[in-house]
Parts: structure tokens; sequence; C-alpha cells
């Protein structure tokens, strides 16, 4: 008799990610991602940040940097509010090496299974965020879920080359 194959049936098992709220829209992380959900509390900024970045935080004495997604969207910044969070997550810079981020969320919510025949390709158009930010729509409970690419929204590559852009226009050529 044949064995199943391994690897086909752990294609076709639920992924879990964790999903949270912005300004009143679900998203989601694939938990593995995440390494923790602390408490928000004061930040210090820190100068010439791109906007995004709210500041950084001590994390058992590592210092985190703290992302505010709603800014990083192009949108206004969260208000802070009780159940405002912030998801520490670790994501893959360029050079290889993983790199832990503070991502600010208005409220966390649970950690749901979605099965891969549940989530749709991102959208092209008609979403309020870029495109190559989402890895898909996963359908929830008869609702759609954004499912963020972590490596892509996070990019500290990304967000240096955009805090030296001011310096940049500024010199003459």
């Amino acid at each position: 008799m044949k064995q199943p194959d391994r690897h086909a049936a752990a294609t076709t098992e639920p992924t879990q990610y964790l999903t949270f709220m912005l300004a009143g829209e679900a998203y989601a992380i694939g938990i593995l991602a995440i390494k923790e959900i602390i408490e928000y509390d004061s930040l210090t900024t820190v100068p010439m940040m791109p906007e995004c970045v709210r500041g950084v935080i001590n994390l058992r004495g590592a210092v985190v940097p703290v992302m505010d997604l709603q800014a990083r969207f192009g949108r206004k910044p969260s208000p802070v509010t009780k159940r405002t969070c912030i998801v520490i997550v670790e994501v893959e810079a360029t050079d290889g090496e993983r790199q832990v981020i503070g991502v600010v969320v208005d409220a966390v919510n649970e950690v749901l299974d979605i099965a891969a025949s549940d989530i749709e390709p991102a959208p092209a158009f008609g979403t309020r965020i870029r495109s190559d930010f989402m890895q898909g729509m996963g359908k929830v409970h008869g609702r759609f879920v954004i499912l963020l690419d972590v490596n892509r929204v996070l990019s500290l590559d990304e967000l240096e080359t955009l805090g030296r852009l001011p310096a940049d226009v500024a010199e003459p050529a």
C-alpha cells in the first residue's frame, strides 16, 4: 500500500494567522513571523526616521524599531487607545539576517487557521494599501481578512531609502 505524501498533506493543512484590527479593517500576519505581543508603552522617538517609524523600544536589552502600519500604508497614524498593542515580528532582511520589528495595531483579535483554498490572490486594484504588501485575501467566517507579506511591509531597506529621500533631493546635482 502506498504511503501518503507528507509534503502534499502539509501544503493543504491550514496555516495559522494572527488577526488584528487597523482603522476598522481586519488584517493578518502568519503566526510563524510573530515573536510576541506586548502592551503599548512609551516609545523613544528617533530623529530623522521615516514618518511610519514611531520610535524604538527596549525589549529585554535590545533596541527594537516600532512601525505604525497605518502610516506605512500612507494613512493618518493610529491613535493610541486601551486596546493598542505592539506585535513583535521577525522578518528577513535582504542580507539574510533576521530583524525584529514592533508593529502598532489597534487591537489584536485571535489566531485563526486559514486553509490555502480559502486564500484568494491579492487584488491588483481597489485596495487601500499597496498590492505588493499583501500575500492575499483570506476568507474567514464569510468576510475577507487582508494577509500581509511582512517581509515587504516591514522592509527596513525600503524604509532606509525613504529616510534618505529628503537629503538626496536637497543635494545639488
